[in-house]
């Protein structure tokens, strides 16, 4: 209904969530709105950059759909990065090519291969010192050009009754990820006061 009435032009206004970027088509639209930025730009996500760009991309492209053309105003804190630069000039091969140079530095997908394992209790003391116990297992059996980043507590630190602590195992290739990662299988996935998970090719980082 909401739609349905920006549509026909009863309501002028629609405020919403990112679902609102995606999709639709109101060609009298000519002023969009992209509200704190920085929120998605700042998550503890390597995607962060990419995810801001194509959030302020596909939404510029809900304003001037029509022949009254349009306007994007977009508030963030930080109007220097590439990220916002790049989307504000529709400028998707500049940020391409900027956001691989850090990712083939920092050994990030796609440039590498890399797995979230997230460990979850009730106890968060028995969480921590479960998810040391991994870490451990996983120096013992890392192989070259594979790094471990973490223990630390998820950027969710807890859901519901569960605290979260979470690690990430970055590697070249898939095959010294699968191996370093069979190592700790069954330690990971132990059942008890602690649940765990691997999370291969992770999509969400929290």
């Amino acid at each position: 209904k909401a739609l349905r009435d920006f549509r026909i032009g009863t309501t002028g206004i629609l405020v919403g969530t990112q679902m609102i970027a995606k999709g639709l088509d109101f060609p009298n639209v000519t002023v969009v709105g992209v509200i704190s930025a920085d929120i998605s730009l700042n998550l503890p996500d390597f995607r962060a950059s990419e995810r801001t760009f194509g959030l302020i991309s596909q939404v510029a492209g809900r304003a001037g759909r029509g022949p009254k053309g349009g306007v994007v105003v977009v508030q963030t804190m930080t109007p220097e990065h590439f990220g916002i630069q790049a989307a504000s000039r529709h400028d998707y091969l500049g940020f391409a090519q900027s956001e691989m140079r850090q990712r083939l530095e920092l050994c990030y997908p796609p440039a590498g291969r890399l797995a979230r394992i997230v460990l979850r209790g009730e106890d968060s003391a028995k969480v921590e010192a479960h998810a040391v116990k991994v870490k451990e297992a996983l120096g013992a059996t890392a192989g070259e050009g594979v790094s471990i980043l973490g223990p630390a507590p998820a950027p969710l630190s807890r859901i519901m009754r569960n605290y979260r602590w979470h690690l990430v195992v970055k590697a070249r290739d898939a095959k010294s990820l699968k191996e370093t990662l069979l190592g700790v299988k069954k330690l990971v996935k132990s059942t008890g006061s602690v649940q765990g998970i691997i999370d291969v090719d992770a999509i969400a980082m929290l």
